[in-house]
């Protein structure tokens, strides 16, 4: 087991957990200054800086969805990944509870500990179409820009503007969540399971699809 590797994945996904709520508690606490863009952007960059940062490292996962989809596609061993799983939910959920000691409680408890929800209006069915749908995209970046050795070298940039793009389309249907353990994290310090179950099958399904779609349909076959 790579510990190098396990480190990278927790740090990695805490930062995008931890930015990603604080950017929503922010918009909260500055009168929505931010807005949906700017809480967009800051989990588009935290994601892109750690994915580049982690990348050398461990691969630059941070998303138990796409280590589903590197499983899926045989690019990681099953010991590895459910490690991987693991280290990327236990940095999720520090990321929570160290978000609780910088923000406020009346603002947490205001926005919901910023877990991503089915908003008001909004079927289960369509928010679980919508993660399912969000998670192909980004996984089918990933296995384009950084998993196919024919990917371009660009960091995580394209994966994190991928992450940026969903949440622009997804956070008024689904919270757009992508990543289970960014559901994950809040939900534990927050005490908000409500449909927990959504925000691992919708990103599970459609990172098993952009895998299998990239393997056997656009991956170059090694002779």
């Amino acid at each position: 087991m790579n510990t190098k590797a396990l480190v990278a994945e927790f740090i990695g996904t805490f930062t995008f957990v931890f930015v990603g709520v604080g950017a929503i508690a922010s918009n909260a606490m500055s009168g929505q200054m931010l807005g949906l863009t700017g809480i967009a952007l800051a989990h588009g960059l935290a994601f892109a800086v750690m994915v580049s940062a982690t990348a050398a490292v461990s691969g630059g996962h941070l998303n138990p969805a796409v280590t589903f989809g590197a499983l899926v596609a045989k690019k990681i061993s099953v010991p590895n990944g459910l490690a991987y799983i693991v280290a990327q939910c236990l940095g999720g959920i520090a990321a929570a509870y160290v978000i609780k000691l910088v923000i406020p409680e009346q603002v947490l408890v205001a926005t919901g500990y910023g877990i991503p929800t089915v908003t008001k209006g909004t079927t289960v069915l369509q928010a679980l179409l919508t993660e399912i749908v969000l998670t192909f995209f980004l996984v089918f970046v990933v296995f384009g820009t950084a998993i196919d050795r024919r990917a371009p070298k660009v960091g995580g940039l394209f994966i994190g503007l991928t992450v940026a793009m969903g949440v622009m389309m997804g956070a008024t249907i689904s919270g757009a969540g992508m990543n289970p353990a960014r559901h994950l994290g809040p939900a534990v310090a927050g005490g908000g399971f409500e449909n927990i179950w959504l925000y691992w099958v919708g990103p599970l399904v459609g990172s098993a699809l952009a895998a299998l779609v990239y393997k056997y349909v656009l991956e170059e076959k090694e002779n």
